[in-house]
């Protein structure tokens, strides 16, 4: 995780997070349900109110938090994907749950630099989202300008240990011609991108290394 953000659309999302990787979130999510964390988001949507409202969610994977969302009472959702590696597992529980009309799958859109190329929404979600981002003002600034009402996002801490090891995870990333990186972004900093655009912050909690945090617009 660097310290800094570099600009640019990331690279090597369908290398890092492949089909395998999606199976494997397939099967917890059909056997266990929602990962603490994601239930976190979740919680925080239900408290803004869910019941007919639009969701966006940015790097919604295979859509676990979509479809719970839809069960909520969200009367549609929309996830913006940068790998395909998930579109076969999202499809197979949206058939499962019967829901895949009230779901638009975007894939290949780099929000931070095309906002316009999905409609806004009244909740917008970035799960586990914003540490593989290099430009994290640019994509929270299009999350801000796509929610009407609430932004919620989680991200890993930043401490010695997180930023050491994450560097060394890079370095190995490099060695072996794989793109992907991630990143340790400052929470504050963060959090102050949504703040300029009119979002407060109104629920805090944190699930094993995932720090989530609600805002609502002010």
């Amino acid at each position: 995780m660097d310290d800094c953000c570099a600009p640019g659309t990331p690279q090597g999302f369908d290398r890092e997070f492949n089909a395998r990787f999606a199976r494997r979130l397939a099967r917890g999510y059909r056997r266990d349900g929602l990962t603490p964390s994601a239930r976190l988001v979740l919680d925080f949507a239900t408290s803004v109110g869910l019941d007919g409202a639009s969701v966006l969610e940015i790097g919604g994977g295979i859509g676990d938090i979509q479809l719970e969302a839809l069960k909520r009472g969200a009367s549609r959702t929309t996830n913006v994907e940068l790998s395909s590696a998930y579109e076969s597992e999202a499809a197979r529980l949206l058939d499962e749950a019967g829901m895949r009309d009230r779901v638009t799958r975007v894939l290949g859109v780099d929000l931070a630099g095309t906002p316009e190329a999905v409609e806004r929404a009244d909740i917008v979600v970035l799960h586990r989202v914003v540490c593989c981002y290099p430009d994290f003002e640019g994509l929270l600034e299009a999350a801000a300008g796509r929610g009407r009402r609430a932004v919620v996002f989680s991200h890993p801490p930043r401490n010695l240990m997180t930023r050491v090891t994450a560097r060394m995870i890079n370095v190995v990333y490099g060695l072996t011609g794989n793109p992907y990186r991630s990143f340790a972004h400052a929470p504050d900093a963060m959090l102050a991108v949504l703040r300029r655009r009119g979002f407060e912050p109104r629920f805090r909690e944190r699930s094993g290394p995932w720090h989530v945090v609600g805002t609502v617009r002010a």
